[in-house]
Parts: C-alpha cells; structure tokens; sequence
C-alpha cells in the first residue's frame, strides 16, 4: 500500500538544500564499496556517466545496453547543447535564472528543490567535460563559445557544432572505458532487460535477454539504477532511435513503481516534415537553428505553392516574431509547436499537404556571411540537404513538430530513488526536472548532473543499510521472475498471426498523435482509451493478431520489437488516462477546453498544481484501471504567475 509521496526535500534555503544534504548524507567506506554490486541499465550520458563514477568510486558494477556499443546510445543525437549558469557572456546568468527559467519553461509543474539542484551542479558538469577533451566550440579568444536556446533571454547553451550529444558521449564513453579496464566495470552490451526482480519489497536484480543468442539470465545486485531514455516512440514517428522502447520503466511500473505525468510529451518544432507512410523515424533540426534562422509562412494561402524566393518580404508572416516579441524566433518548444500547427491547420503551411513552415537563414547570411553559418551549423545543413535534397544556403528548411523527448517518468524523491526502495531512476527515464516542457539544451545537462553529481551522493542513503543483504540470483524471486519473462515470450511466438508489428505500432501512434499530441480534449481521449484495448486485443489475437517468425533460442530482431510494441499498447493507455484527469493546460500538455483567450494553455494551480503519480492495477495478465497518487508541488521561491514569452 503506498501511503503519502514523501519527495524527502531537505529543509532550509533554497540555495542550502543540496550542501546541506551532502553534508547530512550517509557515507559507505572504500574498503566497503567494493561489496556491493550495482546494476545500471542504460549507457547514454545519464547511465554511462553513473556507471563510470560508481565505478571509479570503487563499486562494483555490471553496465547493460541493447546497444552493440555504448557509443550507440540515443544520446549521441542530440545536436543542439548543453545549459550551464557560467555567465561567460557577462549577459546577467546566474544560477538563479536558469533556475527561474527551467521552472517556468515547465509551466512549474516541477519541483523547486530539484531544478535548483540542476542549475547549482550545471557548471561543473561543464568543467568535467573539458577536462574530458570535449571540444567544445570557442570564441576567438579562446574562451568557450555560448549561444541561445528557446525560452531564455541569456546565451548559456554551450556546443559543438551540431554534434554535441556525440561528443559529450564520446568523453563520457571514454571515462567508461577506463573502468571496464580497471575492472570495476562489467558490460553487457545487446542485452535487454525485462523484468525487474523484486525482494522484501526491494529492488534486487533484474532479468535480461541477450539480443545475440536469445539467452534468458538472471543478474541480482544491491541496487538498480535504470537510465533507459524515454518513451516517445509510442507514437512510432518521433526523433528518437527506432530502439528507444517503455519497457525497462513499463516493467518497474508493473513491479510497483509509480509512474509520473506520462501524458508530458514534448513535440519538438523543428524537425523535417513526414514524407510518406514509408518512415519509420523522423529526423531533428537542432533547436540551435532558431538562433540564426527566421520562422514564417505565407500571409496568404494562395502563396503556399509558390517558391519561397517569389513570396516578397511585405506578404510573409514572422509568425514567433509577430506573436511573441520579447523571445521570438526563441519562443520554447511548446509554445513554437503550437504555433506552427496553428498557421498550417488555417491553411498557411508550406509543402505536401500544407504541414510544413519555413526556417529561413537568408538575413542571417546576409548579415554575418555563409562561412559563419557553416562553422556554427555546417553538419545539420549537410543532414537537411541529405535528406531532402535541398540547399538550406539557398532556400529556407522546411520544419514542422514532431515528437521528441518526454518529460514524465517514474516517480522518484530527492535522491531519485522511486517509491520501490533499492530502484534509483536517472535522466529521461525520470520525470523530476522539466515539468510540463523541457527548455531546449536542458536534457544532457540533466542526464549528466544525475550521473556524474547527484546518484553518488545520494545512492549511499540506501547502499548504507544493505550490507549483506544481495540474494543470490537463484533465489526463488528470481527463479519466479524469469519464469514469468519466459512465458512472455513464449505468448509473444505462440500468437502465429498475420499481422505486421508496424501496422499496429503506426496504428497506434496515429490514433496518439490525434488524440494524444499537440492538443487534447476529453471527447478524444476517451475515445483513445476505448479504442487502444481493441488494438492491444488485435495484437494478441491468436492466428489473426501479430507474426513473429522464428524462435526465442537466436537473434530474432521481430520478437524484441514485439515485446516493445506489447509495452507500448499498455503504456499508451496510462498516457491517456493521465492526460484525462489532468483537467489543465499546462506546457505541452494543451487541453483544448483550458485555453486563454490568445490560445496559450491555462493552468489549474489550485486543483493541479501536482505530480501525478500512477499505481499499476491488475494481476493474471490483466490490466485494471491505475490508481492515482499525487504530490502536491509547494513554491516557496517563485511565484506562481501565467507563463508569458510575450
């Protein structure tokens, strides 16, 4: 029975609550820390710098990825930057303003306590890195380079080119690597989890299936941290990597861990438009491209067939421009994807059935010469002419919203340890940092502050009163739990249908995208939760449901992909259940019934200014509608005011 959420924040000033924590934290002994043994899934910038910082801390750790290579993680496609409060453009940062601003880029539907810790450990996230050898982009001086990302007045996004995920990757990488030579790292690379084992209440292990031989094997360990990404790929198109899946955090949530505010998905405003029903993925354009690049559409909708070029500057609308003064073309994501989707769904989009708008370098050529956009761009502009065939030098991008990272997760306090003790949660796969909609640049800083900063400190809280406590992984716990993943996968084989797993995922995704996307309303939602269940039936339909040719004993890519998608048809309905109880606008959750008069989302702060945080509900393969649970969310600091970037 889960009781009142406790998010054990510490007491005192804003500013002291970290320092005071670390101070009061409990501490474990070198000599002790090899004893216990802790298992990491995930190897981005948020489970790969965890594992190498235990490790160096003396631990011992067993590292386990679906990748055939950490440097294979989704990370390394994040192309804009990363935040961090240094100032080094003397142009007022501060820690507190970027505090301020993640709060409100959030629509404060995150905690205080949280976010601040995020802006007080962002500038040494920095530090770490150069010392890595991250090549980060400098000034002409020497000192590193800043520019600006959506909803911020300041320039603190540090990058390199449009790479920088890849490159914070590769220093995170290479301190991980140090480990696995030393020893204190083990990795298990193609290996996939799929259950979480659970003792006493406790996490203590997990059971995994190895891509490459089909084998089932059982891992028991002192503690878990899961550092699994997101779950935008419900909706089949989004910007993440076809491999991103819900199950490592799907499973815990069915194991007992809440999950919170599934329906905060963030649509992203700047990627390239769907070309056809033959994609599988769609392809992001750094949001770092706003920075230099103009967003408009026709003032008439008899111009949008015409080339740009012929369309002259009087008969074109700025529309970010136009709408909101103070930030512009900087507007943050939510607020610029609802924008676009406003102009197109008026008639005024560009491009093949009038989904599209115009990101538009010309005045920014004009003013600081190609050379200058190609040193600060150069690799995006290569991707976009690759994809598309057209040259952004000399005609504007063509962008429209598209799924991209998603803020909910499973429920975890201040030491990002979730309601199910022993079970630590990190990055994306959290929901702690960016409320109702992450401020571009802000998802490295926060896979790495958890990972290199936060999860060494606070992990010891647990690890200190589990001496002696490890099962072994023969256990009857353990023996139960791979009993039940294998019955799952013997379902998922035996279903022998005719069906492709992409039809239903695209099905599904596009039921979402409608129901579930840009904008909700109740009428919608329900009848998402209606039809979801007669897909999920559609699915395991024997003879009629999915195919999944081959056997559980190999490699067989079809059978991983049918138990992601399995994950997927269940998870999409806690997303719309969520997205119904929660009866506000807020980020980039737009409920169309809660709207201002000028169309920007209306907030309930006194009905649900919360977390809500869901319970699994069902037994015998059967799922029952999930309890709420919410944590009031108290703002001691800012000021709880409508969110305006006018």
């Amino acid at each position: 029975m889960i009781g009142t959420l406790d998010a054990k924040i510490p007491s005192g000033p804003l500013a002291g609550k970290w320092t005071n924590h670390k101070d009061h934290s409990r501490l474990i002994s070198p000599n002790n820390r090899r004893k216990f043994e802790i298992i990491v899934v995930g190897s981005g910038l948020a489970g790969g710098s965890a594992a190498a910082t235990l490790g160096e801390l003396g631990y011992r750790v067993k590292c386990f990825c679906y990748q055939d290579s950490p440097r294979r993680a989704h990370s390394i496609a994040a192309q804009g930057g990363i935040n961090a409060a240094k100032n080094y453009q003397n142009d007022g940062d501060s820690v507190y303003r970027l505090f301020h601003d993640t709060i409100k880029g959030g629509d404060f539907r995150s905690r205080e306590a949280n976010v601040y810790r995020l802006a007080e450990v962002s500038g040494n996230i920095i530090d770490q890195c150069v010392a890595q050898g991250v090549p980060f982009a400098r000034e002409y001086s020497g000192l590193l380079a800043n520019r600006s990302f959506g909803g911020a007045q300041v320039s603190r996004t540090f990058y390199a080119r449009g790479q920088t995920g890849q490159q914070l990757l590769l220093g995170c990488y290479q301190a991980l690597c140090r480990q696995i030579t030393a020893g204190t790292v083990q990795m298990f690379p193609q290996t996939e989890m799929l259950d979480l084992v659970i003792v006493d209440g406790h996490a203590k292990g997990i059971i995994t299936r190895s891509l490459r031989s089909g084998k089932i094997e059982k891992h028991a360990a002192d503690a878990i941290v899961l550092a699994t990404g997101g779950y935008g790929n419900v909706f089949y198109l989004s910007t993440n990597a076809r491999g991103c899946n819900v199950t490592a955090t799907y499973r815990a949530f069915k194991k007992g861990a809440l999950f919170a505010n599934p329906c905060f998905t963030q649509i992203h405003p700047t990627c390239i438009p769907v070309s056809g029903e033959h994609q599988s993925k769609l392809t992001l354009m750094s949001e770092s491209l706003r920075n230099d690049g103009r967003v408009w559409v026709p003032k008439r909708k008899e111009d949008c067939g015409k080339p740009p070029n012929e369309i002259p500057e009087n008969e074109r609308d700025y529309y970010l421009e136009r709408k909101y003064p103070s930030y512009g073309n900087l507007a943050p994501r939510d607020i610029s994807s609802r924008a676009a989707k406003e102009v197109c769904d008026e008639g005024r989009g560009i491009g093949p059935g009038g989904r599209g708008v115009y990101l538009d370098f010309a005045d920014a050529i004009k003013r600081l010469g190609e050379n200058t956009i190609r040193e600060r761009y150069g690799n995006l502009f290569e991707v976009y002419e690759k994809i598309t065939g057209e040259d952004a030098y000399k005609l504007p991008m063509r962008i429209y919203p598209a799924v991209h990272y998603t803020m909910g997760g499973l429920w975890v306090d201040y030491d990002l340890m979730s309601n199910v003790p022993g079970l630590f949660v990190i990055g994306e796969a959290n929901f702690s940092d960016h409320g109702a909609n992450r401020l571009g640049a802000s998802a490295l800083m926060q896979g790495l502050a958890d990972g290199y900063f936060i999860l060494p400190y606070t992990l010891p809280n647990y690890l200190a009163g589990q001496i002696g406590k490890r099962l072994s992984a023969d256990s009857p716990e353990f023996q139960s739990a791979e009993g039940e993943v294998r019955a799952r996968v013997k379902k998922l084989l035996d279903v022998d249908g005719k069906c492709s797993l992409d039809s239903i995922h695209r099905e599904l995704g596009l039921l979402l995208w409608d129901k579930c996307g840009m904008a909700r309303n109740a009428k919608g939602l329900r009848e998402a939760l209606q039809k979801i269940p007669e897909l999920r039936e559609k699915f395991w339909s024997r003879g009629r449901g999915i195919r999944v040719p081959g056997d559980g004993e190999d490699f067989n890519q079809s059978l991983e992909r049918a138990g992601r998608v399995a994950d997927f048809l269940e998870f999409a309905e806690l997303m719309c259940a969520d997205a119904l109880e929660r009866d506000e606008s807020s980020g980039a959750h737009f409920r169309e019934e809660h709207q201002t008069p000028e169309g920007e989302a209306l907030r309930d702060d006194e009905n649900h200014a919360a977390v809500f945080a869901w319970e699994f509900q069902g037994d015998n393969g059967q799922i029952a509608p999930p309890k709420l649970h919410r944590e009031p969310l108290h703002f001691e600091t800012v000021h709880l005011t409508q969110r305006s970037y006018k």
